[in-house]
């Protein structure tokens, strides 16, 4: 199985046993999300070195509440504080490294909706 350009949205159950499922869609999704959210690519090494990983950098920057430097700069500060947590959060709940604790696509969003509170997230260890 050959990959090219994909390692940021590659799924960790995909890299160790070269098999993919559905709920290594829905971690696709969750850093497209979260790239979304962020404005940044999934694996930045040169330009951000201390935001290597964008979906470990968002699970610390959540913990500590989303501030207005860590949303994408081109949104210039407009928008809804509540529905830029839930894009990270739902963001995070699918990237979570623990396939068995990923959501459906259905409930993913769901919460993106507003439609159902927002998960517990379960930090990966």
């Amino acid at each position: 199985m050959a990959f090219a350009r994909t390692m940021g949205y590659m799924a960790p159950e995909c890299l160790s046993t070269g098999k993919a499922r559905k709920q290594s869609d829905v971690f696709s999704f969750g850093v497209v999300a979260l790239q979304i959210a962020c404005g940044r690519r999934p694996i930045e090494v040169l330009e951000h070195p201390n935001k290597v990983k964008l979906v470990e950098w968002v699970w610390e920057i959540l913990a500590t509440g989303v501030k207005l430097e860590e949303v994408d700069e081109k949104l210039n500060g407009e928008f809804d504080q509540e529905q830029m947590e839930r894009l990270m959060v739902v963001g995070l709940w699918c990237a979570h490294p623990d396939f068995n604790l990923r959501p459906s696509m259905d409930q993913a969003i769901s919460m993106l909706n507003g439609e159902t509170a927002q998960s517990n997230l379960i930090p990966p260890r």
